[in-house]
């Protein structure tokens, strides 16, 4: 059709044209004018959004204060681990195809239902379909035990069933253990569930089954620290804010790719992080890793001498060590030099004791984790960027730019990580130099590249270690069991409440690495498996064989 036809017959003349064209282009202004009032509108509802999003988050943060509890990040987690993992063929969001179950193999009941049919009917056959059943009731079991009087006068009693605690059972155990460490569910509320099924339970009696007679799996977490920080190539480590005994503390958390360990004390220093790799050792020892930690501390010279020449060198706990500080002499009221003579004593005992000859601990730049072998996160240093906050638009391309860079090297480092190669390590570390080593002019971002050139050696540790991981997102995945256990339960007020509470969420995260099942690891430490479904004594699972 014409354009220029105003009713598809009739051509438009000169002056209809010009009215059209006038009509149009105030039209046009008119438009204009409201998409200018539109955007206008749309910016201040975008800083009233700003405005309502920053009061929300002062409002988190007083409630927050008010609880005792460390206030939420107003910086957005940052995407550059999600981002880059497309490209290496993982798929986020994919489903998964439904396929057969896998227990189609353990029918444990077999029941015919039999259909009224009428006379003359054939019979042909069964159609099948499989239920999963739970099976839950409040059993009141007596025990009546034999007692017998020998010829000599003694007396034998029939053992109990092992598992028994307190006049309660085993199942039992077993299932309050799994909701409280695995479901997160209050006392008060499985309380509440077990008196509901029948079982008659007090809160107290209850808190005695998660917190009594768990000496076996104190010790089983225990060993498996211990085997853990004896074998693994790396350790991610991070610690989170917790409560005990009305008292704020820190619970830290210390993992490697086979096991998980939590312990939660009053402090987050560096001497308590070396004490905790001791896995329960308490003794502190001066040997050659004792006298290089000194060094690399700059500790006196003269001090140093004193300790390695002095015929005693192991000590069994904290007093016998500060009662040697104080008969050397050492100046015992210089905190700093106390301090760091105690840290190197700790260090020597790790590496007494054959722990963390060649472990890795990979952190996110706390202070208290930089000790020898120490990488760095990538996704917290990039963070760093993201906190930038740019005044004026030509400082935030700057810092896009930068960014963008940063990215595609990480990318780069998990696709080398992968295929590790010689030629390209240095391709790899010349690239960061160039990255980090540029200058843009946006004072903070200069800064900032300057301090994380510095760290050049343990951001690029994956060169000279590949199987070391270049964030500790696991270690962050294993603290949100202690975070939500935080924010359910609170804190806890008793010592075998609190060992409870770290050994048990250990021991769960433990198991979910090594692919068993919780529920069963309990059951067999309880004894209630069977020979045929036992579960190994975790350690030997955990230990990483040299290849």
């Amino acid at each position: 059709m014409n354009p220029l036809l105003d009713d598809g017959s009739e051509p438009l003349s000169p002056d209809a044209l010009r009215r059209l064209a006038v009509d149009l282009s105030q039209r046009f202004g008119a438009l204009e004018a409201q998409v200018a009032d539109l955007r206008g509108e749309l910016e201040k509802s975008e800083l009233a959004r700003a405005a309502l999003q920053a009061e929300n988050q002062v409002l988190r943060d007083e409630i927050a204060r008010l609880k005792n509890l460390p206030p939420r990040p107003p910086f957005k987690p940052s995407g550059m681990e999600k981002a880059t993992n497309r490209d290496l063929g993982k798929a986020a969001g994919t489903a998964r195809r439904r396929g057969p179950k896998r227990d189609t193999d353990r029918v444990t009941r077999e029941e015919v239902l039999r259909a009224e049919a009428p006379a003359g009917s054939r019979f042909k056959g069964y159609e099948t379909l499989l239920v999963r059943e739970l099976v839950m009731s409040a059993e009141l079991v007596r025990y009546r035990r034999e007692r017998w009087l020998t010829p000599e006068g003694n007396t034998i009693i029939a053992p109990l069933p092992a598992g028994l605690i307190g006049g309660f059972g085993a199942n039992l155990r077993r299932f309050c253990l799994v909701l409280h460490a695995q479901g997160q569910v209050t006392t008060e509320r499985l309380t509440s569930i077990l008196n509901g099924i029948g079982m008659e339970i007090s809160k107290r009696q209850v808190v005695r089954i998660l917190t009594s007679r768990l000496e076996d799996f104190v010790a089983e977490d225990r060993s498996v620290l211990r085997t853990g920080l004896a074998t693994a190539p790396f350790i991610s480590v991070d610690d989170t804010g917790a409560r005990h005994a009305r008292r704020d503390g820190i619970t830290t958390q210390i993992g490697g790719a086979r096991f998980t360990v939590f312990r939660t004390g009053r402090s987050k220093s560096r001497l308590n992080f070396l004490s905790l790799l001791q896995a329960g050792g308490e003794d502190y020892v001066i040997n050659d890793a004792a006298i290089e930690y000194m060094r690399r501390r700059k500790v006196a010279p003269e001090v140093v001498a004193r300790l390695a020449g002095h015929p005693q060198t192991l000590f069994k706990s904290q007093m016998a060590w500060y009662d040697h500080l104080v008969r050397l002499p050492l100046d015992v009221f210089d905190r700093t030099l106390v301090r760091e003579v105690s840290e190197a004593a700790l260090w020597g005992a790790v590496r007494h004791h054959g722990l963390m000859e060649n472990t890795v601990v990979v952190s996110d730049d706390a202070g208290q984790f930089r000790i020898a072998n120490h990488a760095l996160c990538w996704v917290h240093s990039e963070r760093l960027l993201q906190k930038l906050m740019p005044k004026v638009p030509q400082q935030a391309k700057k810092l896009e730019r930068i960014r963008d860079q940063v990215w595609a090297l990480y990318q780069d480092l998990k696709h080398w990580k992968l295929t590790p190669t010689e030629a390209d390590r240095p391709i790899l570390a010349k690239r960061f130099d160039d990255i980090f080593g540029q200058r843009s002019g946006y004072k903070d971002l200069d800064q900032l590249l300057v301090r994380l050139h510095r760290r050049k050696n343990e951001l690029l540790m994956v060169l000279e270690r590949p199987e070391i991981p270049l964030h500790t997102n696991a270690s962050e995945n294993d603290l949100r069991a202690c975070v939500t256990k935080r924010r359910i339960s609170g804190g806890t007020m008793s010592a075998d409440g609190r060992e409870a509470r770290d050994v048990m969420l250990g021991l769960m995260k433990t198991c979910r690495k090594l692919g068993i099942s919780f529920f069963a690891y309990l059951g067999d430490r309880l004894g209630l498996n069977g020979p045929e479904k036992r579960v190994p004594f975790l350690p030997e699972l955990v230990v990483v064989r040299p290849a």
